[in-house]
């Protein structure tokens, strides 16, 4: 009784092991050229986030940067255009941002270049802005 089930049983599996060659060259190359049109898309949309991102971070700095020199400023009334001064009120520029203070006689803006490259600027005034600081 036994064999009488495992003999067809294993003529079954032959046939099915012998049908089982794989994937042919065109449909490889069909799998190979639609992940590279999703890539294509992808990988734009990708940079652009990254590179908001940073502006974002730079946007940051200066809103970081502007709270510490007011907290500077009522220790020092005269004020300083060093960043590194700074560091004991709380602020550490992000890495790859580069942020510069500009100070006039009665107002100061600070500056930000991201690291996208993209500048912006904040004065005593004011918020956020596109741009360099106005001489």
């Amino acid at each position: 009784m036994i064999n009488s089930l495992t003999g067809p049983l294993a003529r079954k599996r032959a046939a099915l092991n012998k049908e089982d060659h794989g994937f042919t060259l065109i449909e490889l190359l069909v799998v190979v050229i639609i992940i590279g049109i999703l890539a294509a898309i992808a990988i734009p949309i990708f940079l652009s986030q990254q590179n908001q991102a940073k502006d974002s971070a730079a946007k940051s700095d200066l809103g970081n940067a502007k709270v510490a020199y007011v907290s500077l400023l009522i220790d020092i009334p005269g004020g300083t255009t060093s960043i590194g001064a700074l560091s004991p009120y709380g602020f550490v520029p992000t890495a790859g941002d580069t942020v510069t203070i500009v100070r006039g006689s009665t107002n100061f803006c600070i500056q930000a270049v991201s690291a996208a490259t993209n500048t912006f600027s904040i004065t005593n005034a004011g918020g956020v802005v596109a741009g360099a600081c106005a001489p």
